[in-house]
């Protein structure tokens, strides 16, 4: 499809970081850029090609799959893809084709060079995507407090070796800390048992005190990767106690180094790829807790750590489809899988469960039925051992009210639309936030803008869309404090899911409908709103700059849950947060109550 120059601008307007440059730079991007049109399957680069610039996805969907052929990610709308490549050596690293027949535009390598030399915005976006696949350089620049394992094994001085040996065999580990109180008073490892104790025929009773290291070689909290591969080199030792206020908080061993390296995003997509059965990728999702603690240390931005995480999950779906289909067989007609909730708005973080629903194609008969509801139970079965329970409100594929022909699903969205009764607001709730993620995603092109286009036409459906997104308010209290959980489990705690991030995102959901916006993801529709004239720019970038900050906020509670060898959750006391956190949390909680207040109360977006 021929795109006019004005097309070109007005879409690099919605795509960022192009969205933020000057209107002369803008205009020297729109034209130099190149457009490609892809038939679907067709090929848009193979593995090591020369890179012909940076690919921005104007229409369609693209695959990009490894050396391996397993499926990396699925790129849609605004997506970019190829920078990796040509800021490395020009060369890909991987495979693109196109799902869906696609557009493309092409962004040559000399014009992103000068991009990401004349504008911070620009060497910014870049230099971030690269970071998020870094190496192990990254290794060496992380705190110990990201590498160590928390809570050491540890035994008293007079402990008998034996038993401190059997210690070690019970627990797996290679080595004990010998402690007084939280006094670190010497280590000893499986090598000091057998040079020591076992090669020397020490008798049963002998303490552990009298083969153990004295006074080893210790490190802080504080201090980096670079600072223990530095310290074993130099001594030669596997295993480095971390203490704190001369107090053991850890130990970080040559075993910890290797995990830490094998663990990212991608290097768990490719196992989950290959993996044969639900219970082999349930091994590579317990490891998720370890990279959201990773990624966040890291120093990446909230919507990027959610978005890799996002990913191993729609990775596992995909994968439990294939696995489904070589049980049961080939599909009697094409169907589509489509995640909703945090999966399908790609921000899940180390605390999700499935909500997903099945879309088949019209021709399918009610004797095809059965293999559907084989599928969906064999997927969500699957994601349930992956440790993506159940939808508690049911809002799965296995349940036949959400495994139905499109025709079907065309008539619920009608229906909830004309009729927007409370389970009518609910649900269409849920489904705005629908995102294909494996089969026939043409399935679902026609009915998202048909929905989309009717939900826009009727004001009395969107004015009970913005009453029910009101539902969720930030937990404001009077004289500038917080408004806490009151009783039960989580009393004096914030729930920053439901009180903190999901007011944002019934906001967003709104502003998409006012806008007919295909974005799913929260930020994506703040920033489409704004680009399309539905959010005034400024009210674009405060609720931004709230949305992230309360998002980040959950992230690293998160986080400290995770390195206390407890489950994350999205309970906040507010007593962890300084009193500077505890201020700007508030600040941002006033920006969402108030753009809250302006749409409850029907003033224009613009305003």
């Amino acid at each position: 499809m021929p795109l006019s120059h004005d097309e070109i601008t007005r879409f690099l307007k919605s795509v960022h970081p192009y969205d933020a440059l000057p209107p002369d730079a803008l205009e020297q991007v729109a034209n130099q850029i190149e457009v490609w049109e892809v038939e679907e399957d067709g090929s848009v680069y193979e593995l090591g090609h020369t890179l012909p610039g940076v690919f921005v996805i104007y229409e369609g969907q693209v695959e990009i799959t490894d050396e391996n052929d397993a499926v990396v990610s699925h790129l849609g709308l605004r997506n970019s893809f190829g920078e990796r490549g040509l800021l490395k050596d020009g060369k890909a690293a991987t495979k693109a084709r196109a799902h869906t027949p696609s557009v493309l535009l092409v962004l040559p390598p000399d014009l992103v060079r000068q991009l990401i030399d004349g504008h911070d915005v620009v060497s910014k976006f870049f230099n971030r995507t690269r970071s998020t696949r870094s190496g192990p350089q990254s290794l060496a620049t992380s705190a110990i407090d990201v590498l160590m394992a928390h809570n050491p094994a540890t035994c008293p001085p007079e402990t008998p070796v034996q038993d401190a040996a059997r210690m070690m065999r019970d627990k797996h580990i290679s080595s004990l800390c010998v402690t007084q109180a939280d006094d670190l008073l010497g280590i000893a490892t499986l090598r000091d048992i057998s040079g020591k104790f076992v090669a020397d025929g020490m008798p049963a009773e002998t303490p552990i005190s009298a083969i153990m290291t004295t006074n080893p070689v210790t490190l802080s909290p504080s201090d980096i990767g670079s600072d223990v591969l530095h310290v074993m080199m130099e001594r030669g030792i596997g295993h480095i106690p971390i203490c704190q206020g001369g107090h053991l908080v850890g130990i970080v061993t040559q075993t910890d180094l290797t995990h830490y390296q094998a663990v990212n995003s991608a290097e768990l997509v490719r196992r989950i790829a290959q993996a044969n059965s639900a219970e082999q990728m349930a091994a590579v999702t317990a490891e998720i807790p370890q990279l959201l603690v990773q990624l966040v240390a890291s120093g990446n931005r909230h919507e990027i750590v959610t978005r890799l995480i996002t990913d191993i999950a729609d990775t596992a779906t995909r994968r439990l489809l294939a696995l489904a289909e070589e049980k049961l067989g080939p599909p009697p007609v094409p169907y589509l899988w489509l995640a909703c909730g945090s999966q399908g708005r790609q921000e899940q973080t180390g605390v999700s469960d499935q909500d997903n629903c099945l879309m088949l194609d019209d021709s399918v008969t009610d004797a095809d039925m059965k293999y559907f509801a084989e599928l969906a139970k064999y997927v969500s079965d699957g994601l349930d051992v992956c440790g993506y329970f159940y939808c508690p409100g049911d809002m799965m594929a296995t349940n036949p009210r959400w495994c139905q022909p499109v025709r079907v699903w065309r008539d619920y969205f009608k229906g909830w639309i004309a009729k927007p009764n409370p389970e009518a607001q609910m649900l269409a709730s849920v489904m705005f936030d629908l995102r294909p993620i494996g089969g026939a995603f043409h399935l679902f092109d026609d009915l998202q803008a048909e929905t989309l286009a009717a939900a826009n036409a009727n004001s009395i459906f969107v004015a009970h869309m913005i009453s029910n997104s009101l539902k969720h308010t930030p937990p404001l209290g009077l004289l500038r404090g917080f408004a806490t959980i009151r009783s039960g489990e989580h009393r004096n705690t914030l729930d920053l899911k439901h009180n903190g991030v999901v007011p944002v995102v019934d906001l967003a959901r709104i502003y998409s409908l006012q806008g007919q916006l295909t974005e799913a993801n929260t930020r994506a529709r703040l920033k489409a709103a704004a680009s399309g004239g539905v959010l005034s720019p400024s009210g674009a970038r405060d609720l931004l700059d709230a949305y992230d900050l309360i998002a980040e906020t959950r992230l690293e509670h998160q986080v400290r849950l995770v390195k206390g060898d407890q489950k994350p959750d999205n309970f906040l006391p507010p007593s962890a947060l300084s009193d500077f956190e505890r201020s700007h949390l508030r600040d941002a909680f006033v920006v969402v109550k108030t753009m809250q207040s302006a749409v409850g109360h029907g003033k224009g977006m613009l305003g």
